[in-house]
């Protein structure tokens, strides 16, 4: 005797056996939450700090799938800050950083290795003084979660780290007193962003969860009638 099943168990049979959709999902780095810091040897006595606020840029990312995510960042080099005007001024001048001419630094990933569910190498190409050369970050997920201060935006937020060297970029002045090798940390933070209608349902359904996470809890039994 032959069985026949209804088209509709059919289809869920169909469907079960698909790999799930990824949970991709659109973010845009947040310029005031977001800063590189360069650490340099000076001569030897002690490492130059320099901060970079007001970077931006795209970040597609799936925390089930780093190997899908994707990032452009570019930063602004003339917003570079070593704690002294006539530093800041000798480091962008044409000798070194030249950002008259080179105004941004952008990096855009090319392939991404996980490492575990919070840690992942982020390989990709560094644009800097007009010469592009392969970089590697290791980048760390800190929380992906809504923001808890309004407008409660769903926020991703990581640390990187990275080290280069200035003469690769063709930044070879003052060997005597600037060190080659460069550190570069990145506290970044990302917001999702709301420009497609799936993202922005999936986003609303989100914050609808953690609404309901974040009620009070009764402390009392409710009434009987």
């Amino acid at each position: 005797m032959t069985l026949h099943l209804p088209l509709a168990s059919l289809l869920l049979l169909a469907t079960s056996a698909l790999p799930a959709q990824a949970a991709s999902a659109s973010y845009e780095l947040d310029p005031v939450h977001t800063r590189v810091m360069v650490a340099v040897e000076h001569a030897g006595f002690s490492k130059a700090l320099g901060t970079v606020s007001g970077s931006t840029g795209h970040l597609q990312f799936d925390p089930d799938d780093w190997t899908t995510a994707h990032l452009e960042v570019s930063v602004p080099l003339q917003r570079i800050d070593f704690g002294d005007g006539k530093w800041n001024q000798a480091v962008l001048a044409a000798n070194l950083l030249d950002a008259a001419t080179h105004p941004f630094a952008k990096f855009v990933s090319t392939r991404i290795e996980p490492i575990d569910p919070q840690h992942a190498t982020v390989h990709g190409t560094l644009t800097l003084h007009g010469v592009s050369r392969e970089v590697q970050l290791q980048v760390t997920l800190n929380a992906l979660k809504r923001h808890p201060m309004p407008p409660f935006r769903r926020t991703a937020g990581f640390s990187a780290i990275a080290e280069l060297s200035r003469a690769d970029f063709g930044i070879d002045a003052w060997k005597s007193v600037i060190g080659d090798r460069v550190e570069l940390r990145m506290e970044v933070e990302a917001t999702r962003s709301r420009a497609g209608n799936a993202d922005a349902e999936a986003d609303a359904g989100e914050d609808r969860i953690d609404d309901d996470a974040t009620q009070p809890v009764p402390t009392t039994e409710p009434a009987t009638p």
